[in-house]
C-alpha cells in the first residue's frame, strides 16, 4: 500500500511539473537618464528569443512602461533602445513563473550625430561610468546580490568582492561585515536608499563606526546598487571613502505577489502589489535564526534580531511621483553556555558586551519633472538607540563588577532639495540640505581599575569615563555640479560643495569645508576610455566625539575640524566585447585633520573593528593619513550561461598620531586584496557559483604584558602596547565559498532550493590575538602560580595569549518560494 501511495504521489508531482506553465514576465519602465522623463516608443527586446521567427520584443506605452509576457523560465539579457539614445542591455535577468521581474531602463542620449553607429556603441552597456563619475564606480544587480556565494543575501558582504573593497579580519567570531575601501575606515562610507541617507545598514552596528554580523536591507527590494569609491557627486556629504547608492524597485502594479526565504540565519517574508490605482507597495519582515547557527557551531554569543522594510510609490500625476520608504531593526545580543568550554570561548564571554539596539529610517522622496529636468525633494528622519552592558568576570547584574554601561541615542531630521537640468549639451545639478540633529549619551566605561596593595597604597589609579550629555544642533550644506560632453568624446564634470553646522567653533564658516571636485573621461574609441578625477571631501566628527564631556562637564571636542581627504585617481577602461570590460586604476588619498585620541595618542583610524562604541573620549583633529595603490578589474556579464568577476588590489594605508611626521600602518593596511566570482547556469534551472577571496594580513598591536596582567581580571581584555602600534601582522586570510541553486517553476509559484558552503576548503584563517588567564582544571575559576586565590593585581595569574585560527565550514540549506 505504501509503495502504491508513493507511486501515485510521484506520478502526481511529475504530472504537475510536466504540465506547469513555465513562463514568466519582465516588466518595468524606460526613462531618460538625465531628465527622468518616460520614453514612449522605446523597444525592449529579450536577446536570443523569438516568436514565429520574429524577435520577442515590445514597445513602451505613453507612460514609458513595457511588459514582456510568456517568457520561458530562465536567465536572459534584455536590451532597450530608442532613436537618439544609446542602447542599454540588462544582463542576467531571471524569469520565473512565481514573480514578475520589474526592471527600469535609463537610456542616455547618443553623442552628437552618431545615430547610425547605435549598434556599435552597444558595447558600452557593460560600462557603469557616468559624466560625473567616470571612474571608481561599480554596479551590482539584485540577481548578483541574491546568488552571491557566501553572501547570505547581504549587500555588505557582497560588495567585498569588488575591487578595492576589503573587510575586517580577526573580528569577534569572524562574522562581521565592515566595509573597508581603499584603506579607509568603515565610518568613512555613506549609504543611500532611493536617495535618502540611511546611517545604519547592519545589525549590531558599532556606534561611531559601522559593520555587524548581518545586513538590514532586504535583497527582494533591491533593483541595483552602485558603489562609488571616489569621484563623488557634490550632492553627497560626509563621504571620505565611498558612497553606496541602493535603488529599490517598485511594487507590482498588476497583481499581488511575494516570496518567503529561509536561510541558515533568517526567515524573511516579502509581499507586494497594488494598493490603489497608481499606488503600489513593497513590505517585508525578517526574523533572525543567527542565534541557532552560532549555537550549532558552539559559539557562546547569541545575536538575535528582527527587521522591517517598506516602500510605497504613488504616481500623483504624469510628472510627479512620491515614494515613502521605511527601514527598521531590533537587535539583542546575549550569550549562551557553550557545550564545550575553551579559552577562546571563555574570552568571548568575558570581553564582549551585551548589546541591545534599535534603529529606524523613514522618509519621503518627491520627484517632479520640469521642462528640462526634474526636482527631487527628500525628507527623512532616522534614530539609533544603543545600549551596552559589561561586567567583570561575567558577573552580570552585580553593579560592583560593572565595567561598561552606555545608553545612547542619535536622532537626525533631514531635508535635501535638488534640481537637475539639461540644457543642450550642459547638465546642471544644484541644491541644498538642512538637518536638525539630537544626540544624548550616558556612559560609564572603566578603562583601567584602581589597584591598592595590602598596605593600602594606590598602585594604579582608576581610569574611567563617566559622563552624561545631551546636545542638539543644525547642519547645512550647499552644492552644485556642472557636466558637459565636448567633441562627442570628452566628458567633463566639475562640482563644488560646502557644509556648515552650529555646534563646532568654526562650523559656520563655509570656506573651511569648501570641497571642489572635477572629473574627465575621454572615449578614445568604442572600446577604450581614459578617465581621471580629483576631489576634496569632508566629514563631520562622529556624534560620540561631538557629545563627549570631560570630568568638569565641558564639551571637550567643540574645537574639532571636519576630517578632510584629497582623492586623485587615474584609470583606463577596455571593453573587448559587448559583455566584458577591463579596468585599471591608480589612486592616492591624502588625509588631514583626522581625529587622534588624547588618551592613547593614536588615530581613530585604528579603532572601530569590533563590537561596541568608539569616540567617547577627547580627541584632537591633528592627524594625517595617506592611502595609495592600484586596482585591476575584469568583468564578464552573462554570455553562453557563464559570468565571471576577477579583481586584484594593491594598496598602502598609513596614519599618524600626534607625531605628524611618523606614518604608521593603519588597522586596514592589508596590502593585497584578491577576489574572483564564477557562475554557470546549466540546463533545467541548475546553477553553480564559486567565490574566492584573499586578503593580506592585517596589522595589529601587541599587548602590554605587565598592564594586561594587572587589569585583565576586571576588564576581561588585555591592554595594548601603543608604543608598538601595528608593528605586527596576522597571516593572510583566504576563503572559498560555493553555492548551488536548483529552481522548479510550477504553474503559479517557483521554488528555489539552494546549498551554500562558506569556507568550503576549511581554510584556517587568523583572528587577532587575545589575552586571557588560564582557567583551573574544572573550569571553576582562575589557575594561579601559587595555588592561592587570584590576587587583585593579577600577579599570581598564569597569562595566556590565544592565537585562534578558525577553519569552520558553514553549510546552509535554504529555499526561496515565490508566489
Amino acid at each position: 500500500m505504501k509503495r502504491i501511495f508513493a507511486a501515485l504521489l510521484f506520478s502526481l508531482i511529475t504530472t504537475t511539473l510536466l504540465n506547469a506553465q513555465r513562463t514568466g514576465a519582465i516588466a518595468g519602465v524606460v526613462r531618460d537618464a538625465d531628465t527622468q522623463e518616460s520614453l514612449p516608443g522605446a523597444v525592449v527586446q529579450v536577446e536570443g528569443l523569438s516568436v514565429d521567427g520574429a524577435p520577442l520584443a515590445v514597445v513602451t506605452d505613453e507612460e514609458g512602461r513595457y511588459r514582456l509576457a510568456d517568457i520561458p523560465a530562465g536567465s536572459y539579457n534584455v536590451r532597450a533602445e530608442m532613436v537618439g539614445y544609446e542602447p542599454l542591455v540588462k544582463f542576467n535577468l531571471v524569469v520565473t513563473s512565481g514573480n514578475d521581474n520589474f526592471v527600469t531602463f535609463e537610456l542616455r542620449g547618443a553623442a552628437g550625430n552618431e545615430l547610425e553607429e547605435v549598434r556599435v556603441v552597444v558595447s558600452r552597456s557593460v560600462s557603469v561610468a557616468t559624466m560625473e563619475s567616470p571612474n571608481s564606480v561599480q554596479n551590482l544587480t539584485a540577481e548578483e546580490i541574491r546568488t552571491n556565494p557566501g553572501g547570505n543575501f547581504d549587500i555588505s558582504r557582497v560588495v567585498q568582492a569588488l575591487p578595492g573593497v576589503g573587510g575586517t579580519g580577526g573580528s569577534v567570531g569572524g562574522f562581521r561585515n565592515d566595509i573597508i575601501i581603499r584603506g579607509g575606515g568603515p565610518n568613512e562610507n555613506v549609504y543611500y536608499l532611493d536617495g535618502i541617507e540611511v546611517p545604519v545598514i547592519n545589525h549590531f552596528s558599532t556606534q561611531g563606526s559601522a559593520g555587524g554580523p548581518s545586513g538590514i536591507l532586504n535583497v527582494s527590494f533591491i533593483e541595483d546598487a552602485t558603489l562609488n569609491s571616489s569621484s563623488f557627486h557634490a550632492r553627497y556629504d560626509n563621504a571620505l571613502s565611498s558612497v553606496l547608492q541602493v535603488r529599490q524597485r517598485e511594487g507590482n502594479p498588476d497583481r499581488l505577489q511575494g516570496n518567503v526565504r529561509l536561510s541558515g540565519t533568517e526567515l524573511a517574508a516579502t509581499l507586494e502589489g497594488p494598493l490603489a490605482k497608481k499606488v503600489t507597495f513593497l513590505a517585508s519582515a525578517r526574523r533572525s535564526y543567527l542565534q541557532f547557527l552560532f549555537k550549532l557551531i558552539d559559539l557562546p554569543i547569541r545575536p538575535n534580531y528582527w527587521d522591517f522594510q517598506y516602500k510605497v510609490t504613488w504616481k500623483l500625476g504624469p510628472k510627479t511621483t512620491l515614494n515613502a520608504i521605511g527601514l527598521g531593526a531590533i537587535d539583542e545580543f546575549g550569550f549562551g553556555v557553550p557545550r564545550e568550554s575553551s579559552p577562546e570561548k571563555e574570552y568571548i564571554l568575558r570581553s564582549v558586551p551585551s548589546i541591545n539596539q534599535w534603529n529606524y529610517t523613514v522618509g519621503f522622496g518627491l520627484r517632479h519633472l520640469i521642462g528640462d529636468g526634474y526636482l527631487n525633494v527628500a525628507l527623512s528622519r532616522n534614530m539609533f538607540e544603543n545600549r551596552l552592558d559589561k561586567f567583570a568576570d561575567g558577573r552580570e547584574g552585580d553593579e560592583s563588577f560593572r565595567t561598561l554601561r552606555t545608553r545612547s541615542q542619535e536622532i537626525e531630521n533631514k531635508l535635501r532639495a535638488e534640481i537637475v537640468q539639461v540644457r543642450g549639451d550642459w547638465k546642471f545639478t544644484y541644491g541644498l540640505m538642512a538637518q536638525y540633529v539630537k544626540y544624548n549619551n550616558e556612559t560609564y566605561n572603566r578603562i583601567r581599575p584602581g589597584i591598592v596593595d595590602s598596605a593600602g597604597n594606590v598602585v594604579q589609579p582608576e581610569i574611567a569615563v563617566n559622563f552624561g550629555t545631551d546636545v542638539d544642533f543644525f547642519r547645512f550644506g550647499l552644492f552644485g555640479q556642472v557636466s558637459r560632453t565636448f567633441f562627442d568624446r570628452l566628458d567633463v564634470s566639475v562640482g563644488l560643495r560646502t557644509d556648515m553646522n552650529t555646534f563646532t567653533e568654526t562650523g559656520m564658516n563655509p570656506l573651511r569645508t569648501l570641497s571642489p571636485r572635477a572629473a574627465v573621461g575621454l572615449r578614445l574609441s568604442d572600446r577604450w576610455s581614459l578617465n581621471s578625477s580629483v576631489g576634496l571631501y569632508y566629514k563631520m566628527p562622529i556624534y560620540p566625539v561631538l557629545g563627549y564631556r570631560d570630568a568638569f562637564g565641558r564639551l571637550a571636542n567643540v574645537a574639532n575640524d571636519y576630517s578632510r581627504a584629497l582623492h586623485c585617481v587615474l584609470g583606463a577602461e577596455f571593453r573587448p566585447t559587448a559583455t566584458s570590460r577591463v579596468t585599471l586604476e591608480g589612486f592616492y588619498k591624502q588625509y588631514s585633520q583626522y581625529p587622534v585620541s588624547l588618551r592613547d595618542s593614536i588615530s581613530l583610524a585604528n579603532m572601530g573593528g569590533d563590537f561596541g562604541i568608539i569616540g567617547n573620549e577627547a580627541v584632537s583633529t591633528v592627524g594625517k593619513g595617506r592611502a595609495y595603490g592600484f586596482e585591476l578589474f575584469y568583468q564578464q556579464k552573462l554570455t553562453k550561461n557563464l559570468f565571471a568577476v576577477l579583481s586584484y588590489t594593491f594598496f598602502h594605508s598609513q596614519f599618524t598620531g600626534f607625531d605628524t611626521d611618523r606614518y604608521i600602518a593603519s588597522a586596514w593596511d592589508n596590502r593585497h586584496l584578491v577576489s574572483a566570482i564564477f557562475g554557470y547556469k546549466f540546463k533545467r534551472n541548475w546553477e553553480i557559483g564559486l567565490k574566492y577571496r584573499f586578503q593580506g594580513g592585517a596589522p595589529f598591536t601587541p599587548f602590554d604584558l605587565e598592564a594586561s596582567q594587572r587589569n585583565y581580571a576586571t576588564l576581561g581584555t588585555g591592554l595594548l602596547d601603543y608604543g608598538q602600534l601595528n608593528s605586527q601582522r596576522l597571516s593572510a586570510f583566504q576563503q572559498l565559498d560555493i553555492r548551488v541553486d536548483k529552481k522548479w517553476n510550477f504553474k503559479r509559484f517557483t521554488l528555489d532550493l539552494y546549498l551554500d558552503l562558506s569556507n568550503a576548503t576549511l581554510a584556517q584563517n587568523p583572528s587577532y590575538p587575545k589575552y586571557t588567564f588560564q582557567r583551573n582544571a574544572d573550569n571553576t575559576g582562575w589557575a594561579t602560580s601559587d595555588g592561592l586565590p587570584l590576587a587583585s593585581d593579577g600577579s599570581n595569574a598564569v597569562p595566556v595569549i590565544l592565537d585562534d585560527r578558525s577553519g569552520t565550514l558553514i553549510p546552509t540549506i535554504g529555499f526561496i518560494l515565490e508566489f
